[in-house]
């Protein structure tokens, strides 16, 4: 199944200092893409700024990469929310199945969204894209870890929480340098994935999230990685999610 793939770049100041090594390792990212595949890119500061649109050619994205410039504070999840309502118009004007995938890479707390994550992770059950997330560790991070004490901030629990509710993985790198790395190994993942579907006996429309388990009866020792479920939507409500907001 062809990819739609959007790469999420934390532009804020404090990326001042790794600017470099995430250019090289997201342009390294988007080369892996298949023909028949597509790429955006999406940079976000204290404003949300679509740099490319989805596209197969990969001249642009590379420019578009290349433009990222850090600045001003992180506004993450108006980020996620700008880039899954972008899959949402795509896919309302292509009217074809293609397998939809966010890689946001961030280093910090957001510091000024007007979306909580609480609705972007709502928005992120609904819409049955795998998000990525690589949250790079800042020097107050790496200083507690340097004396031992273990840090997981709110930020952090906040990525990995929507990782594992969209099918997907998170990554805490210590250092930038191991970014390239970490985006070979979801290209590889997003090519060696399978899409499975079910008729669920309860069809009512009630607007709940439903949970889902995935077992492998064969090889009960196995454990899948899939989403953890899916929102039982009215068509009216599919349908204003669908809409591109204006």
């Amino acid at each position: 199944m062809p990819i739609d793939l959007i790469l999420l770049i934390d532009t804020s100041a404090s990326m001042a200092d790794k600017m470099e090594v995430v250019h090289d390792a997201a342009i390294g990212f988007l080369k892996t893409l298949r023909d028949t595949d597509r790429g955006a890119v999406v940079t976000f500061g204290d404003n949300v700024n679509i740099s490319q649109q989805l596209t197969s050619d990969r001249g642009v994205l590379e420019h578009a990469v290349r433009q990222a410039q850090p600045h001003g504070s992180t506004a993450l999840n108006n980020a996620l929310y700008v880039a899954m309502k972008q899959f949402a118009r795509a896919a309302q004007q292509a009217g074809e199945i293609r397998r939809q995938a966010i890689a946001v890479l961030s280093d910090g707390e957001d510091t000024s969204s007007v979306i909580s994550f609480d609705d972007v992770l709502a928005m992120a059950r609904k819409s049955g894209i795998n998000i990525y997330t690589i949250c790079l560790q800042n020097r107050y991070s790496v200083a507690r870890a340097e004396s031992g004490r273990k840090y997981f901030s709110e930020s952090d629990y906040s990525m990995k929480t929507l990782a594992q509710e969209t099918g997907a993985l998170s990554y805490f790198p210590q250092t930038v340098q191991e970014l390239k790395g970490i985006y070979a190994g979801i290209s590889d993942e997003l090519s060696n994935q399978y899409s499975i579907g079910y008729s669920p006996s309860n069809w009512r429309p009630d607007g709940r999230f439903r949970r889902i388990v995935v077992k492998i009866n064969s090889h009960p020792e196995f454990q899948p990685r899939a989403r953890q479920g899916y929102t039982a939507e009215t068509a009216r409500t599919a349908q204003s999610i669908q809409s591109p907001q204006r």
